[in-house]
């Protein structure tokens, strides 16, 4: 049987059912953009409420509009019964990849996810794995189990690697005109893999082997990383020389060649930038070699909460402050390594009252702290001592913010200017 063919075919003729594991700000998506093509599609997640809200249509991400859960009601199920496995061809993987508390990969989500999916795997089926990770790690997660089920690896069972290139609320980019980077572990895993994304991309770009894009996943961010720990670096600098860093950058970004601009900041967040360069880090240190750039980036990226709020406080007596914006970035609703969050527990150890207001994040729930905070009412921005402008979301009313704040430290150069209430860091 040419297990192959069969699966190409199912999948030229849309006849195909796509299972994606983990649904969040990469899986739901991705389980749309699918569906949308007229594929089947099996969504898998272990949180409940999840489940519970996609059954009712209603999205729990922001930027997922609950119309496109209903335009794809019939072509889309979401269930946390892992069983339903063994219905789908096509099991594409999106779980978190975080650190441990030694800054070191922890790829648990995924090896317990596999585990559990195991006894459900058959012959015929592809896994994509679209999380970020180290080179050499896909394989090495996946392969022994196709080897236990005594699948034979691009003959009756396929592995890809595409991964996610997701820019929340980006409006210009999503999953069908960003290009997708994959490949596979055989020449057939290759043919799969692609022909699986041709469906819905508009551009495959096919790279040699899953090492060398599981590599290019993590080096996008970890230039990402370096180059904002450049200008925050830089910006410590101008600040000291009493210069305007946004300035500086605005009149070199007017040269046309050769520079390319990045932004200052409190800090860095989301699951990306902040997480992804220490997956080069560790794979250096375990081939002998030692890298400076990435940990040196990360240092100076997790200084900058400290340094803001020491620059704000200083020669101030502040007995309050409200963080403006906890998302990691502007208009999203997530906040996952968010530097607010080290803003929120640096004042707290101050013995500052601490308040937030974030139109997209009604309440933090987090094990960092000790209570649950929500978001107040921003008529009372007119209580607090200072106010720490972290996240500039398109919705907030800035002239109002500057009208009845008493100090606010803008760390997103929102403000044009430095005035008597609006210090720019």
């Amino acid at each position: 049987m040419n297990y192959r063919n069969i699966l190409l075919n199912k999948i030229n003729l849309k006849k195909s059912t796509i299972g994606i594991i983990g649904l969040g700000y990469v899986g739901l998506p991705l389980a749309g953009v699918f569906a949308k093509k007229n594929f089947n599609v099996i969504g898998f997640d272990i949180d409940l409420y999840k489940i519970k809200m996609l059954k009712k249509k209603k999205s729990y991400i922001n930027h997922i509009e609950d119309k496109l859960l209903q335009t794809i009601q019939k072509k889309f199920k979401a269930t946390v019964n892992l069983n339903d496995i063994r219905k789908v061809d096509i099991i594409i993987i999106c779980l978190p990849t975080p650190l441990n508390n030694q800054k070191n990969p922890d790829l648990s989500f995924i090896t317990k996810t596999l585990k559990n999916i195991k006894p459900y795997l058959k012959k015929g089926q592809a896994i994509v794995l679209e999380s970020s990770t180290y080179p050499g790690s896909t394989k090495e997660m996946i392969e022994p189990i196709i080897k236990q089920k005594k699948f034979t690896l691009g003959e009756n069972f396929f592995l890809g690697y595409s991964p996610e290139r997701e820019d929340p609320s980006n409006k210009k980019y999503n999953i069908s005109n960003i290009p997708k980077l994959l490949s596979g572990a055989t020449n057939n895993c290759k043919i799969i893999t692609k022909a699986i994304y041709s469906k819905i991309v508009k551009k495959v770009v096919l790279m040699t082997c899953i090492e060398a894009a599981e590599f290019t996943k993590i080096f996008e961010n970890t230039f990402r990383s370096v180059n904002i720990a450049l200008v925050n670096e830089l910006k410590l600098l101008a600040t000291k020389t009493k210069l305007n860093i946004n300035e500086i950058i605005s009149a070199a970004s007017t040269k046309p060649f050769g520079f390319k601009a990045f932004e200052p900041g409190p800090g860095v967040g989301g699951h990306c930038i902040p997480i992804d360069p220490y997956y080069l880090n560790w794979i250096a240190k375990k081939n002998k070699m030692k890298i400076n750039f990435i940990g040196l980036a990360g240092k100076i990226n997790d200084m900058m909460p400290n340094w803001i709020i020491k620059e704000a406080l200083k020669n101030r007596l502040i007995k309050s402050a409200l963080i403006l914006g906890v998302a990691y970035k502007k208009n999203v609703d997530d906040m996952r390594e968010s530097p607010a969050l080290e803003f929120i527990k640096i004042l707290s150890k101050k013995k500052i009252k601490v308040d937030y207001y974030d139109p997209y994040i009604k309440i933090i729930k987090t094990r960092k702290f000790k209570k649950n905070f929500k978001s107040i009412n921003i008529k009372k921005i007119h209580k607090y001592d200072i106010v720490f402008l972290l996240t500039d979301h398109d919705n907030l009313d800035y002239d109002y913010i500057k009208k009845n704040a008493k100090l606010i430290i803008d760390t997103r150069n929102v403000y044009k200017k430095n005035s008597n209430k609006i210090i720019k860091l």
